[in-house]
């Protein structure tokens, strides 16, 4: 496939093609590839490193080890608190009837523990506590613990 410039003499294809639609794009020279690629290196070591180093908070677990329900206005539920023995932890502590709803709730503040109370340190305690209740329930758990910032 050929054209005509305005002279009159034929011109190759690529040209023409060239003119009408623009020219060939240019590939990333090696110097700004090369730069592009540090940069990358740089943002990835530094988000790695924020990640790092970046501060976790303390941390609190908790495990349900039993429960008990005396009549229909009161259980008991019966749980252990895994968390730095110097920190204040609270738990809430709900109480379900037969279809799942809630029938009695609680939040429980766990003071600092004495280190020598334990094997671990002092780390996990178990606690029991009292729950009123509206209607009978079938079961207590612990729903959430975290560490309480005012309390330390």
């Amino acid at each position: 496939m050929t054209s005509e410039d305005p002279s009159g003499a034929a011109l190759p294809a690529t040209t023409s093609l060239a003119n009408r639609y623009g020219g060939q794009k240019r590939a990333f020279g090696g110097k700004t590839r090369r730069n592009i690629l540090i940069a990358g290196l740089l943002v990835a070591i530094g988000l790695l490193a924020w990640i790092t180093m970046a501060p976790s908070g303390p941390s609190v677990s908790y495990k349900d080890v039993g429960y008990s329900s005396t009549d229909a206005t009161q259980s008991e539920a019966d749980f252990q608190v895994t968390k730095d023995p110097g920190a204040t932890a609270k738990c809430a502590v709900k109480a379900l009837d037969s279809t799942f709803g809630v029938v009695g709730w609680k939040v429980v503040v766990i003071g600092p523990n004495d280190p020598k109370a334990s094997a671990d340190g002092g780390q996990t305690t178990v606690h029991r506590t009292i729950l009123r209740t509206e209607s009978q329930a079938v079961s207590a758990s612990v729903d959430n613990c975290w560490i309480d910032s005012n309390g330390k």
